[in-house]
């Protein structure tokens, strides 16, 4: 049997991120892949580290999540928008 996993190295020691299929004490063949880094679009630059972008990825919210959390902000956006527009010009 064949299959590709990941894990984190952790003290030592790589904890896989999903179950395997494996008997207690099974010996097996690991082959260790560090994968590239992702990089991070030229126009997030100037609002986040490549560090916190790569943070952000690992983040596991549901866009519905982001929709309850915005729904709970009290006003409307689009109006306090409006409002700073008319209090430049």
């Amino acid at each position: 049997m064949q299959t590709t996993i990941e894990a984190v190295y952790d003290q030592g020691v790589l904890r896989p991120l999903e179950p395997l299929n494996l008997k207690d004490q099974e010996k097996v063949r690991i082959t260790v892949t560090v994968p590239d880094k992702p990089q991070m679009p030229a126009d997030l630059a100037w609002y986040m580290t490549q560090e916190e972008y790569e943070a952000a990825l690992q983040d596991d919210i549901s866009l519905d999540e982001v929709r309850r959390a915005l729904s709970t902000i009290p006003g409307s956006l689009s109006d306090t928008i409006r409002e700073l527009r008319d209090e430049q010009f």
